[in-house]
């Protein structure tokens, strides 16, 4: 018998219960994982208090490295004893020892070591898709990027820094302001002391940037779009605040002929090639040594609630995981 965390009715940080589970025989497509290492991710916290629905009673998380104890028949990539990763797929990652299907898992390369793939995955994906895919940075381009000190922000702050991109960072304090400085960010704004709108215009000499990427959703709305130069992409992808309200569209043409877009690392990488590629992508900068992400907080699985109202407490840094 293993163990994982399950909810049964959505809620706080207590919804989470540490329960005994009977894993079972992986099916002809699926892999039996161990998990040596879970990735604690904000969406997480989403489908635990019911902002994003799913039935329950239900495991959680989505993102987990480990080793293959089991592989199904139909199952040809992957072998017994292999390391590797996954970031989407079923909910279950908060577990010791879970099933998935094969083609949510990728392997974890040498000079990786776990807890980095547990960490990294999910948030090196996403801003795979936001700086490769969604809007395509080059060289010396100054964009805005919120919460740059947060586990999806220290990766960006890095990979900007790799591409040559000018990244300014919102923080909420000093502590994360010299942490994603730390890390590459080029500018960092603490946006308890400073107006984040005016900073931004005054490092681009009043013109804005072509993009603001934005995970904090309802405190960073409208000023956001004030950040941007006309015809530029406004990239919601996350509510750490809570939801953008609703909005009149004309408000895009009224700031300048604006783009919005709302992406989801699931549907960028919803093909098993895609996911294939952005992952060779991070895990070569990963193996370089260009993204570092070890873990900045670890926890025991059954601490798992600990870990939740350290995330929502919004006092972390960088990523943190927890260990089986």
């Amino acid at each position: 018998m293993h163990h994982a965390i399950r909810i049964h009715q959505t809620g706080t940080a207590d919804a989470l219960k540490f329960e005994a589970v009977d894993v079972g025989d992986p099916k002809a497509d699926e892999v039996r994982v161990r998990h040596t290492a879970i990735g604690v991710n904000f969406i997480d916290i989403y489908f635990r208090n019911g902002l994003y629905p799913t039935p329950l009673p239900s495991g959680l998380g989505m993102e987990g490295a480990g080793v293959v104890e089991a592989v199904g028949s139909n199952v040809t990539d992957f072998k017994v004893g292999d390391r590797v990763a996954y970031c989407n797929g079923a909910l279950g990652a908060y577990s010791e020892e879970r099933l998935i299907p094969a083609e949510f898992l990728v392997h974890v390369p040498e000079g990786v070591d776990d807890e980095s793939a547990a960490a990294a995955l999910l948030k090196g994906l996403t801003v795979q898709y936001l700086f490769r895919q969604t809007y395509r940075l080059v060289a010396g381009e100054m964009f805005l990027f919120h919460a740059a000190a947060g586990g999806v922000g220290l990766i960006a702050c890095q990979w900007a820094k790799a591409l040559g991109a000018v990244m300014i960072g919102t923080v909420g304090s000093d502590e994360k302001a010299e942490l994603a400085l730390a890390h590459g960010c080029a500018h960092v704004i603490n946006y308890r002391k400073e107006n984040f709108v005016e900073r931004v215009r005054d490092l681009t000499n009043g013109k804005g940037v072509k993009v603001v990427y934005d995970s904090v959703g309802r405190d960073t709305f409208p000023m956001s779009l004030d950040c941007l130069s006309p015809h530029g992409l406004w990239v919601s992808f996350g509510n750490a605040s809570g939801a953008v309200p609703p909005f009149e569209i004309g408000i895009l043409s009224q700031k300048g002929s604006l783009f919005m877009t709302r992406p989801t690392l699931f549907s960028y990488a919803a093909t098993r090639d895609a996911l294939q590629e952005m992952s060779k992508e991070l895990f070569g900068l990963l193996s370089s040594g260009q993204i570092r992400a070890t873990p900045r907080h670890r926890f025991a699985l059954r601490d798992a609630p600990e870990a939740h109202r350290l995330l929502e407490s919004r006092k972390t840094s960088g990523a943190t995981v927890l260990i089986p």
